[in-house]
């Protein structure tokens, strides 16, 4: 750990090798915390490209996420090896965005072949509070979600 510095560390809860990595982080994102979670776990470990190929068929309602945690009242989908599953194209969007960032990240530290998703995380961020206005001067609170999504990508021989 003393070869990293604070600064290279700050907002990831992993560490990597500055050199050999690229790292890109999407900051309060208003998606699913659930949905970023799942969406996270299935990517991990894919070369780069297929990650967003998977990304993109999710959006466009052709492959489902396979839910392994939050499963509650999910029906079954059709496909090989799956059980519960759906597709959380706002999620999917907004994960695709921060893997496109990586690899230019990736790009510009001139970290060239093939990438691989080495860390892919997703955590609550801070919490959006406002109010519905109600009747007869009331009001009801309501509060939107945000999630940090994380990604480190690192070149591996095939």
């Amino acid at each position: 750990m003393s070869q990293f510095t604070k600064k290279e560390m700050s907002g990831y809860t992993k560490i990597s090798d500055f050199e050999t990595t690229a790292r890109a982080i999407g900051k309060e994102l208003s998606i699913s915390p659930r949905h970023a979670v799942e969406v996270c776990r299935e990517i991990k470990g894919m070369h780069l490209d297929k990650a967003v190929e998977f990304l993109e068929d999710v959006i466009e309602l052709k492959r489902a996420v396979p839910f392994k945690r939050h499963v509650g009242g999910l029906p079954h989908k059709r496909g090989k090896g799956m059980a519960t599953g759906r597709y959380p194209q706002k999620a999917a969007r907004a994960i695709k965005d921060v893997l496109e960032q990586a690899r230019n990240n990736a790009e510009f530290k001139e970290i060239t072949g093939s990438l691989r998703i080495v860390h892919a995380a997703a955590h609550r961020g801070r919490p959006w509070h406002s109010w519905f206005q109600r009747a007869h001067g009331n009001s009801t609170p309501k509060t939107r979600e945000t999630v940090n999504v994380e990604i480190i990508v690192e070149e591996f021989e095939e």
